[in-house]
């Protein structure tokens, strides 16, 4: 299967399930891969234009492996990105493994290894991107950072599902759209976070994280979470 080709009956489907259940992730990642066409090109095109880009492909970290060590983030200094980041993940009870069970990838064995590379780094690192902007993995939270990580990427995937948000936020929550239109433009405003070596930055304080990435300070906002979501410890 060509890995570019849209397929918009797949992602309507995916988003009618999604507008079911919003907290399968599976159905997120198949909108995203349905729509994603050559976006996924462009952005990896852009990540190996740049010199930050280079050195990572070249090295060829594996970010999956330094988040899934929580033993080792709980080391790091209290405040830091590492240990918020360990923090997170115990208190809503999720693993950096999962998102790689959510996702699955139509013609992945079809795309070269230095993209098939940036793309399972890009999505480990939308954990930690919860993590800088301050959006909690709620319903609201989660389309948050979809329009900010819309605004970084362009993809149209994720442009439908925060428009999805928008349109039923209309219905549900007051706070909902001014989050959203702020998150937008924070995406806009700040670094380019598929670049950053996040393994240099865990142990980092998380303040001193936001600053140089310019995503700013985190919001206030009232977490909205489905009937079927799990109680937090």
């Amino acid at each position: 299967m060509n890995p570019d080709r849209v397929r918009p009956l797949d992602a309507l489907r995916a988003v009618r399930a999604l507008v079911r259940d919003p907290d399968d992730t599976a159905r997120v990642f198949d909108v995203i891969d349905a729509l994603s066409g050559r976006t996924r090109q462009r952005v990896f095109r852009r990540f190996a234009a740049g010199e930050a880009g280079r050195r990572l492909l070249t090295e060829k970290p594996v970010l999956l492996d330094v988040l899934s060590d929580r033993e080792r983030l709980r080391t790091f200094p209290p405040g830091s990105l590492g240990h918020s980041y360990a923090e997170f993940m115990n208190r809503e009870r999720i693993s950096a493994d999962g998102l790689v069970e959510a996702s699955v990838e139509s013609g992945r064995d079809a795309i070269p290894p230095d993209r098939r590379w940036f793309a399972d780094r890009l999505r480990d690192m939308h954990d930690l991107w919860h993590i800088v902007t301050g959006y909690q993995r709620d319903l609201l939270g989660e389309s948050a950072l979809l329009a900010f990580t819309y605004a970084q990427t362009r993809n149209p995937g994720i442009g439908l599902i925060v428009a999805v948000a928008w349109f039923k936020a209309g219905r549900t929550s007051p706070a909902a759209r001014p989050l959203l239109r702020e998150a937008y433009r924070r995406g806009r405003s700040a670094a380019w976070l598929p670049e950053q070596r996040w393994e240099e930055l865990l142990e980092r304080p998380l303040a001193s994280v936001r600053e140089s990435l310019r995503v700013g300070e985190p919001p206030r906002y009232e977490p909205v979470r489905s009937p079927g979501a799990p109680a937090l410890a």
